[in-house]
């Protein structure tokens, strides 16, 4: 008969030193992906992937970091009317609107975007476009951490100066200057909402040449800023 190796009581099992090393493994991977998330409570990011992936020459690319007090509380306002209007109240993820898009989905209809503020953030910082399942995989991982290390207001900060409003225009202090020859903190209603407009095909949709459809999406926009505003969104952040 043959014997059995028994191993010494003192010596790991394979299998449990193969799970020792993964368990290291992943929490050296979760420690190197949560540190620029971190970092970014304090610092401007420097570039954005999808600056990186932009085909414009690194030269005519515009990307102007703005704080917070100098820019006009109709910027935020206005891509929240646009984008995410539960952005206060969420943690990265709009149930209902994921779950309007895949109803839409079943039924035949075009795919409609879901994605809130904080995965923006999220695919803009650190992914690339498309819609794969791994790509939004990875986003909803990123869009975790940064709801749980960076406050709302910060995380609002950062995509108002990391979207993409024209072509090769990032930041708001960039697309204030380049549409308006005004700095950030001087931008109305009717500009922020003209901006906000644009943010679902910036380089379609062009504020300085603003189309019928461009106008009347400025316009909802307009209203819906009216009723945020009322609600006070932004004393909330």
């Amino acid at each position: 008969m043959r014997a059995t190796r028994r191993w010494p009581i003192d010596e790991p099992r394979p299998r449990r030193r193969l799970l020792r090393r993964a368990t290291v493994l992943l929490g050296i991977s979760l420690l190197l992906s949560w540190a620029p998330v971190l970092a970014l409570r304090w610092l401007p990011p420097p570039t954005t992937a999808f600056m990186l992936l932009d085909v414009a020459p690194r030269d005519e690319l515009g990307y102007e970091w703005t704080d917070w007090p100098l820019i006009a509380s109709s910027v935020p306002i206005g891509v929240m009317a646009s984008e995410d209007q539960k952005f206060p109240s969420h943690f990265g993820f709009d149930v209902g609107s994921i779950q309007a898009a895949l109803d839409d989905g079943r039924r035949g209809e075009s795919l409609r975007g879901a994605s809130t503020i904080t995965q923006q953030v999220a695919k803009n910082l650190f992914l690339w476009p498309g819609r794969s399942f791994v790509r939004k995989g990875i986003e909803a991982y990123f869009a975790v951490l940064i709801e749980a290390t960076l406050p709302k207001r910060r995380i609002l900060e950062i995509y108002v100066n990391i979207a993409e409003f024209g072509p090769g225009i990032y930041g708001i202090g960039a697309a204030s200057r380049h549409f308006f020859a005004k700095p950030p903190a001087e931008i109305g209603d009717a500009e922020a909402a003209l901006l906000a407009a644009v943010l679902p095909n910036p380089k379609g949709l062009h504020a300085d040449r603003p189309s019928d459809y461009l106008r009347e999406r400025q316009r909802w926009i307009l209203g819906q800023m009216q009723r945020l505003k009322r609600e006070q969104v932004l004393t909330a952040l």
